[in-house]
């Protein structure tokens, strides 16, 4: 990182002109001027917003969001159905979590980090006065906060012991000098799911991987803990609450099958139970009523939504919401019991915060997100695509086409890889990625390649370790079919992704270089060997689990091997890279590197650093820049005419 910071940022000569008005945190590399009323054209598809649900209000039928007005995302409340959105935050770095303390209301605790480093604070805001207080050390790694029932005290995960491991700490959010370590742990995978009733135990994830997670319950006063699901093999838990009376424990849990069941666990005597059993689909997410009565079960079925009321007694479904084909995210039920809340995203509408009373069954949107003033009624729904890899399994994505009518013939394809690798192409709202579709003739395809998650335990463990490059033959198994459909040009294909999905994007261009046109890396892995030894080390072991230890000989060969910065002269095709300074998770180096090795090797590579980011860029300012590049990328080696 300090040979990133000194000797290429003087390096670096920006190439871009004054008109694009570009960010003094921006450094752009080989990146042309934009062409005359290029951002004029785009400035519709820049302007879409979305609204994240954080919870409701504790007595009032009230809800706390995040949206953003300015450049980045900032908490406001709204107050009924459609109601003005009123800002309460007003920082330049995005909040990342907002939650009203129970009970009063009177306070609110937020989460924030600084620059995209992922080092959250936790701070108090006082509603009365809107005053704020940093409640952690401002070093530290702080994730997963929870209030108790009471809203006397908070829970959270915390790397403030050596920065390295994630201990459960507590405190009095009034008084901030009274945190404590209430559970020293090994590792950095340690979370707080839930608190109990009677505010005396909490529930706490270990987590080890996609595929082997633990639940204990820890006594927050003495110390003590215990395993309350048992370590027979691996087996994946996730989403756990206590029951209302706090003698059981709802979560997911993929024990016995390929996918994670709701699971209720009896606290006294351990005795487990799968409920919604037939459901060949991963339920997951869940919340239990504060009466009791009720679980709001969220399933993942082939990466479309549904959400179920299922009876906290019996198991049995009581009713399904009627929601469109898209994602539910962020559920929490309202103290009366009646009404869930939570985000919901789909192909033609930006996230919005959305309630279902589960009484009626009526599915009601509090917000209405801004899409540039366009009809996103109009935008294009996916269409599932499945495809045999290389070894006959099936793997799927989804399709957005453009509208045959205005754009004929076969359409060049914009193949765009998921991160993780434990992730999903979901059917979201595409923002500014609508942009190709809609003013380009530029199809999308989403794959989900093996690797992904949604598709079972098995599918979920095809590309660990010796196999990773076996997600990467998945791509040229969706080139093939690309090949085969009459409406989509195989000869105009370019590949793109973020973090993992950076990886996948230069180890196409590696393995497919003369099918492909170019690749957009994004905060993508360059060398697994460097990237293992540099990411954050609360995340080492975490990714060591997936990639493999890259300290054991053998294993450090393997993945030098495999990694897209050992055969960079196999990619004959444009580049181009984007990087966030502060990244924690796949350091900036690993763009350095690779921008470097292509440029050695005689190869056409467009780089892009902001300094005030991180894994991604969050700001709209650097994100509106990083968009218009990428269409001028693409635009000149992607969309060109047809090949001949």
């Amino acid at each position: 990182m300090a040979r990133l910071a000194g000797a290429l940022l003087l390096a670096l000569i920006p190439a871009i002109a004054r008109s694009q008005s570009e960010p003094s945190m921006l450094v752009a590399d080989g990146i042309p001027s934009a062409p005359a009323g290029l951002r004029e054209r785009i400035a519709p598809y820049l302007e879409s917003r979305a609204a994240s649900f954080q919870g409701w209000h504790p007595s009032r039928r009230e809800m706390l969001i995040l949206t953003r007005f300015a450049d980045s995302m900032q908490v406001h409340s709204v107050e009924k159905p459609g109601g003005a959105r009123r800002q309460w935050t007003f920082s330049p770095e995005p909040v990342a979590s907002a939650r009203y303390r129970p009970v009063t209301g009177d306070a609110v605790l937020l989460s924030q980090d600084s620059g995209g480093g992922e080092f959250f604070q936790l701070y108090l805001r006082d509603v009365a006065t809107g005053r704020t207080t940093r409640l952690t050390d401002g070093k530290s790694r702080n994730t997963g906060a929870t209030w108790s029932r009471a809203g006397k005290e908070v829970a959270w995960a915390s790397t403030q012991r050596n920065g390295k491991d994630t201990d459960i700490w507590v405190m009095d959010p009034d008084k901030p000098g009274s945190a404590r370590m209430a559970w020293e742990r090994k590792g950095g995978g340690w979370q707080v799911m839930d608190g109990s009733p009677d505010g005396r135990s909490l529930l706490v994830l270990e987590y080890v991987s996609i595929n082997e997670s633990w639940i204990h319950v820890l006594d927050a006063a003495s110390g003590a803990a215990r395993l309350l699901t048992p370590r027979e093999g691996k087996v994946s838990h996730a989403d756990a609450r206590f029951s209302a009376d706090g003698r059981r424990v709802f979560c997911t849990s993929d024990e016995g099958g390929e996918f994670r069941r709701l699971t209720v666990i009896d606290i006294g005597t351990g005795k487990r139970e799968a409920w919604l059993r037939d459901l060949p689909w991963d339920v997951e997410a869940l919340e239990a009523s504060p009466d009791g009565k009720w679980l709001a079960v969220a399933s993942n079925e082939d990466g479309v939504s549904v959400l179920r009321l299922v009876d906290a007694r019996t198991g049995k479904e009581k009713r399904r919401a009627s929601l469109p084909k898209g994602v539910v995210t962020g559920m929490e039920w309202h103290a009366s019991g009646r009404e869930l809340g939570f985000t919901l995203s789909h192909a033609r509408s930006p996230a919005d915060a959305h309630s279902w009373d589960v009484r009626t069954g009526a599915v009601t949107r509090w917000t209405e997100s801004e899409a540039g003033g366009m009809d996103t009624g109009r935008f294009a729904e996916p269409e599932t695509i499945r495809v045999r890899g290389f070894d006959g399994t099936s793997v799927s994505g989804f399709l957005y086409r453009p509208d045959a009518r205005r754009f004929p013939g076969p359409r060049p394809v914009l193949v765009v890889i998921h991160g993780g690798p434990e992730s999903q192409s979901r059917p979201v709202f595409l923002g500014r990625n609508n942009y190709w579709l809609e003013e380009m003739g530029v199809a999308l395809l989403y794959p989900n390649v093996r690797g992904s998650a949604g598709y079972g335990k098995t599918f979920l463990l095809l590309d660990n370790g010796a196999l990773r490059e076996n997600s990467v033959k998945d791509i040229g198994s969706f080139l093939d079919w690309i090949g085969t459909d009459k409406g989509l040009d195989a000869g105009r294909v370019a590949v793109t992704g973020g973090s993992y999905g950076g990886y996948m994007t230069l180890a196409s261009l590696v393995h497919y270089s003369p099918r492909l046109r170019c690749g957009v890396d994004i905060v993508g892995i360059s060398s697994f060997v460097t990237f293992l030894e540099r990411t954050q080390d609360y995340r080492k072991d975490l990714r060591r689990a997936e990639y493999g230890d890259e300290r054991d000989p053998a294993m450090r060969e393997l993945l030098g091997r495999i990694s897209p910065l050992t055969r960079v002269r196999d990619i004959r095709v444009p580049l181009m890279v984007v990087q966030g300074l502060n990244d924690p998770r796949v350091p900036a180096g690993e763009a350095e590197q690779i921008v470097k090795a292509m440029r050695d090797a005689g190869g056409e590579c467009w780089y892009l650093l902001a300094k005030d980011e991180g894994h991604g860029f969050a700001k709209k300012r650097n994100v509106d820049f990083q968009f218009l590049s990428t269409v001028q990328f693409l635009g000149k080696h992607l969309v060109g005419p047809a090949k001949r």
